[in-house]
């Protein structure tokens, strides 16, 4: 069964960095017991599985749902972009429709100089805010002193697809230095069906260096995260901290030995979060 499974690493150009991630691009004969298997094997963050989508006329959508090691999720980015570049590669470059859990996912991919990129376009996304209690035992569990936050980017809660806590790092030194209470960390996750908690230090106005415990996955550490870079791209606009319309650039994996890049770009008008990456497969 495995033997059908595809191994791209998304948000970068070489297979050293960014996230891994397994595709299945004909997963119909599995069962979501198939698929949890097979992302357990995988060890990834995340696994996408791919079947025709509600319209069998339509070759250019398709249903994918997303597995980590421990349970299904309703979205993964890194995910969905290796997967576009996968079916890009086979069936060519152009506009795709992937439903999900969470929502319709247009996904669009163009050829960059011999590099192929995936842009993903979230479903409508949200943020509320996080209780006092909840803060307080999220900082605990990352032992990080409510001191070390900065305060121009406050806490809150993401949505663009899937849950993430926004918890923001005063310095760099901050952001570097993670070790956390993982089954601590994990149950308060359960418990406000958070996906990852999206660690960040904003470098200049428009660039940012992110980190995603993912304990609920299975994984100590996400090292990519489209999900969340989507989710932080609306918690960004909707504060206030960044114009209606704009392009960042947000970094991440350095810290574990897999550095990525991800675009997200925010349009006026369009509440929706855009979030591009190339992807290339591993040997």
């Amino acid at each position: 069964m495995t033997d059908d499974v595809l191994r791209y690493t998304a948000f970068t150009t070489t297979p050293a960095g960014g996230n891994p991630a397994g595709i299945v691009l004909d997963a119909s004969a599995l069962g979501a017991a198939d698929m949890l298997a097979i992302a357990a094997g995988l060890g990834y963050s995340e696994s996408a599985f791919v079947t025709p989508g509600p319209d069998a006329s339509d070759e250019r959508a398709y249903t994918v749902r997303y597995f980590s090691p421990k349970a299904e999720v309703s979205f993964c980015g890194h995910a969905t972009v290796a997967a576009a570049v996968a079916l890009a590669e086979r069936r060519g470059t152009g506009g795709y429709l992937f439903h999900t859990q969470a929502g319709e996912v247009p996904v669009s991919v163009e050829r960059d100089g011999g590099v192929l990129r995936a842009t993903l376009t979230s479903v409508a996304p949200h943020i509320e805010d996080v209780a006092g209690d909840d803060l307080t035992e999220a900082l605990a569990a990352l032992d990080w002193p409510a001191a070390d936050l900065d305060p121009a980017l406050p806490p809150r809660i993401a949505y663009a697809g899937a849950r993430h806590l926004v918890l923001a790092a005063a310095t760099r030194q901050r952001l570097a230095d993670l070790a956390y209470d993982f089954e601590r960390l994990a149950a308060l996750m359960r418990r406000l069906d958070l996906t990852t908690v999206q660690l960040v230090w904003r470098e200049d106005e428009a660039t940012f260096h992110v980190r995603d415990p993912f304990p609920v996955g299975g994984v100590v550490e996400d090292p990519v995260t489209g999900a969340a870079a989507a989710a932080f791209g609306a918690y960004l606009r909707e504060l206030g901290l960044v114009p209606p319309a704009a392009e960042l650039t947000l970094y991440q994996g350095a810290d574990m030995g897999r550095p990525g890049e991800l675009a997200v770009s925010l349009r006026e008008g369009d509440p929706r979060v855009r979030v591009s990456g190339a992807a290339v497969p591993i040997p």
